[in-house]
Parts: structure tokens; sequence; C-alpha cells
């Protein structure tokens, strides 16, 4: 499969956030705080050029974690007909070795309970209790340390 990962603005991200996270919501839902911030990152995966798969990398601290640099992925979403293709792991590895080049030492993020698994198999563990997020579902605090 011929795939492409690259640098992308954050509002290319929506027309792959909406229809996967937020389906059904305003397609202002879309936007995250810190989306434009200088230190936040998104990449695109792009099949057969076209754009198929997103992440966002923020870095901001989680105060469940001691590391002082740390890393949060957020948006992680690859269009349904294109999931279960490797994608999603091509797109997170990315952000990983992104986050290992900004000397980050701790990754971590709010899982959706359907992407645990997903995620596990990356070497993703899960801190904490599930909790809710409202309009959008229950979650999980998964996180992975670089080094």
């Amino acid at each position: 499969m011929i795939q492409n990962i690259k640098e992308i603005l954050a509002i290319d991200t929506f027309s792959i956030r909406h229809p996967v996270l937020r389906s059904g919501k305003p397609i202002e839902s879309c936007h995250f705080d810190g989306d434009n911030l200088e230190t936040t990152k998104h990449f695109g995966l792009f099949h057969e050029n076209n754009l198929v798969g997103v992440i966002s990398i923020f870095k901001t601290r989680n105060p469940l974690f001691v590391e002082k640099s740390q890393f949060q992925i957020r948006g992680m979403a690859i269009l349904e007909h294109h999931q279960k293709k490797g994608f999603g792991e091509a797109l997170v590895k990315h952000g990983e070795d992104y986050i290992k080049q900004q000397n980050g030492t701790m990754i971590w993020f709010n899982a959706r309970i359907v992407a645990v698994g997903f995620y596990e198999k990356l070497g993703y563990q899960i801190i904490g209790d599930s909790f809710d997020i409202g309009d959008v579902g229950e979650h999980y605090v998964q996180f992975k340390k670089t080094g």
C-alpha cells in the first residue's frame, strides 16, 4: 500500500475528525483547544493522494505523570473504509518519531474504549479508571514512555 505522511494544517484534520470522531455533531466540534499553537503539529496520512487519516500532537502535561517533556496524541482517526490496513499504526509511529525528535519522554492520550486494544498492541498501558467525556463517550488514559 502506497502511503505518504506529511504535516498538515489543523483545519485539514476536520474532514477526517468529523466523520470518525464527531459524527452528527457540528463541524466546529472538530476544533480542539490548542490546535493552532506553535507547539502543536498535525499529520495526515495520504493514500493514493487522498487524505484518509490524521493525528495531532500537543505539547501538554498530564498531572498523572512526573515526566517534564510530555506530549498528548489527540484526534487520531482513520476513515472507516481505510481502517484495519495498518494506516493507524503508521500514523501513531510517525507521531512517536516526531515526539522523540522533540525530546519528549512521555506520550499520553484519552483513548476511546473501542481503541484501547489497538493502542495496547502498540505498547501503550492504561492508567486509572475509565471516565466519560461528555457527548463523546467512555475513555481511558493510556501512556507510553519514549525511552
